[in-house]
């Protein structure tokens, strides 16, 4: 989720909460303030209608509310004693409704000029609870429909105006490659955190820059100082060799010998070609048809295959056409190739499918299921093979975390699956 809509989320949540309360503290207020004013009517209506009582004395005979708002009925002298001023919520049967309406009363006792004591009671129309409740409710809703688009539109509008240097450095970021020879420039803007922030990425950079070139110009120099002598030792051994003076014993030491510096040789190579993978040193990229690649490759390893006695088959359902390093392309399936045929059996098999988006190379093996949690690290190794470095699998795993690609082991029926999704 992006910031801006991380930020309206939590937004409208709290929009929510907050008018949810004011809404039932406007609710509360605005009936407070109804009942008020009603009950202010009523007891200025009382006010009038006994003063209007003692003019005309025939009012008091007046027990039904009819087509006037109030009614009088006598009452004892004791029960008048322990009367008072009551408002209170009622119903009456309103004739153009055809139902009962909500009121509000007022019952109230005077004294007429007869001596005698009677209750009056006025009442007066007010706003159905339910349709104030309903009219509130769409109106709440409503308010909320309109902050919420607001905060959208402030957001993507305003805030994303506001923010833009941000985005403007994480897009940076995200194009940034160490040894691409590009420098991380920042730019200013008039918010002093945005500055901190561009100042501080750009001293990090500028310190992994250093160490990277630092650490890439030791490795570099560190294989290219181990390459010299071990290929002079390498040839004088050789030459060692065919002298005629050493025993066949000292000519089989000799042999174990140069095996072990060409595997020492062979293992500085693929460490080097590890290093420059991770530290991304391959930014030259083209369009490679793995089809045709494949089959160059199936070419290249046709001796190899004739050797161990494994047939291989290439199947074409689909064309596969993407853009990437051609060298790192042709090391990825070369190492899958290869390891499908030196870890399989004479008269065994390789499977080649390439798809429109993705490679899958099988291979028939008498040995069991590889550990899918380590196949792909290094110097993991499931077979005693003296010539394996256990690197072969890893480089393949590094291109492709390198291309942001993904491959999956499977083993089923003896058969090793390693299947490549672009």
């Amino acid at each position: 989720m992006k910031l801006l809509n991380y930020t309206l989320s939590y937004l409208s949540i709290a929009l929510l909460v907050v008018v949810g309360v004011w809404a039932v503290i406007f609710y509360v207020n605005m009936l407070d303030e109804i009942y008020d004013s009603i009950d202010d009517g009523l007891e200025n209506s009382k006010i009038l209608i006994i003063r209007k009582v003692e003019s005309d004395t025939t009012l008091i005979h007046k027990t039904e509310f009819m087509e006037s708002n109030y009614a009088i009925h006598e009452i004892t002298d004791n029960h008048a004693l322990h009367v008072r001023d009551i408002y209170m919520d009622s119903t009456l049967y309103m004739q153009n409704e055809k139902d009962f309406e909500p009121v509000r009363m007022l019952k109230t006792v005077f004294r007429a000029s007869n001596g005698k004591y009677y209750e009056l009671q006025i009442v007066s129309s007010m706003v159905e609870e339910d349709d104030l409740i309903e009219d509130l409710f769409y109106a709440i809703v409503w308010l909320y429909i309109v902050l919420l688009a607001s905060a959208l539109i402030i957001n993507n509008v305003l805030l994303r105006r506001v923010w833009k240097p941000f985005y403007t450095i994480l897009d940076k970021l995200k194009n940034f490659r160490l040894g691409s020879n590009e420098n991380f420039a920042a730019e200013k803007t008039n918010v002093s955190e945005f500055n901190i922030l561009n100042e501080t990425v750009s001293s990090l950079l500028q310190r992994n820059i250093a160490i990277f070139n630092s650490q890439k110009q030791f490795i570099e120099n560190a294989s290219h100082e181990l390459q010299t002598p071990l290929a002079i030792s390498i040839n004088k051994l050789e030459l060692l060799t065919e002298k005629n003076s050493l025993s066949g014993d000292q000519l089989k030491e000799i042999s174990t010998v140069i095996e072990s510096l060409e595997r020492l040789t062979r293992l500085n190579k693929t460490l080097l070609l590890l290093s420059r993978i991770e530290n991304r040193q391959f930014p030259q990229e083209t369009s490679v048809n793995f089809n045709d690649l494949v089959l160059r490759l199936v070419s290249a390893f046709g001796d190899l295959s004739e050797f161990k006695s494994v047939t291989i088959q290439v199947e074409q359902p689909g064309t596969c056409i993407y853009t990437l390093n051609a060298e790192l392309a042709e090391i990825m399936l070369s190492n899958l190739i290869k390891n499908a045929i030196l870890h399989n059996y004479p008269e065994g098999s390789v499977t080649i499918t390439i798809h429109a988006s993705g490679i899958s190379v099988t291979n028939t093996s008498h040995t069991g299921a590889l550990d899918e949690t380590h196949i792909f690290d290094r110097f993991y190794k499931n077979s005693s093979a003296k010539n394996s470095t256990g690197l072969g699998l890893s480089i393949v795993k590094s291109i492709v975390d390198y291309y942001g690609y993904t491959i999956r082991y499977t083993y089923t029926n003896q058969h090793h699956t390693f299947a490549i999704s672009f």
